[in-house]
């Protein structure tokens, strides 16, 4: 796609901005544990988010297909499936912790060729383009260089995790067979810590239950980092994936974390 691809990078990071300015006046509400229902704030932070968002995108791209976690599907038919998820990490948002973010994605035939993680409180921001490094920007004091590690041994590696609790009978115990080979296993995140995975300081991600909008903008951005993404058999993400992910700073970690969750 070449030069469409950035024309395309440039709009997803407007519709960053828009969902930024909307999700703000919500963080840090003192609304406590809640459900997600109609009426519950977290939901009207997700709702008026991807609004924008997809207002936006049908304006500039009318023919691109969108799929959201808050709206679902529209123009299905198109090779161009934008797909968004406005709050990644709602327990983190509920709970005051700038630890969640905005994905935005662009698949291409169910491809994600573009992907977008937007942290609106801290304004971290990383844009992974197929094919190109993935670019990060942030506020003095939050920059860094953008990057996997690429010579970390599995002992002495950084696993991260949203939670114990989305894993089965069957997973959970594969899953801890790799926790128990690494250095330590830090908890929350959601994508999040796939952006930290981009900047070196994390350095494995192995998770399940993920929906198409949890992982299409995070396959791009781990990539263009120099990092490998793929489900736990190691099949590349697509429309339709199992849910489970495993993303690594290196192929030879990679390689190595898979063949433990796989149990060969």
């Amino acid at each position: 796609m070449g030069h469409d691809l950035e024309a395309a990078a440039r709009v997803a990071e407007a519709a960053a901005d828009v969902a930024a300015a909307v999700i703000r006046p919500f963080f840090r509400e003192r609304i406590g544990i809640v459900r997600k229902g109609d009426a519950s704030p977290v939901t009207a932070a997700d709702r008026a988010a991807e609004k924008a968002i997809r207002a936006l995108l049908s304006e500039r791209f009318p023919e691109h297909g969108i799929l959201g976690e808050e709206f679902g599907p529209e123009r299905e038919e198109s090779p161009f499936q934008w797909v968004l998820d406005p709050i990644d990490g709602t327990k983190s948002f509920i709970t005051g912790r700038p630890s969640f973010g905005t994905l935005i994605a662009l698949l291409h035939e169910g491809v994600p060729v573009l992907g977008v993680i937007n942290q609106p409180i801290t304004g971290e921001r990383w844009v992974g383009l197929a094919g190109r490094p993935t670019r990060f920007s942030a506020p003095p004091g939050l920059a860094a260089p953008c990057g996997t590690r690429q010579d970390v041994a599995l002992a002495d590696a950084q696993l991260s995790c949203t939670t114990l609790d989305l894993f089965t009978a069957e997973t959970r115990p594969r899953w801890e067979r790799l926790a128990a080979r690494v250095a330590q296993v830090t908890w929350g995140g959601d994508c999040y810590a796939h952006g930290l995975l981009a900047l070196g300081t994390v350095d494995l991600v192995a998770e399940t239950t993920y929906k198409i909008w949890d992982w299409a903008a995070i396959v791009p951005v781990v990539e263009g980092a120099g990092g490998v993404i793929t489900d736990w058999s190691g099949r590349p993400l697509r429309p339709g994936a199992d849910g489970s992910v495993l993303a690594a700073g290196s192929a030879a970690l990679h390689a190595e974390a898979l063949a433990i969750l796989s149990g060969s």
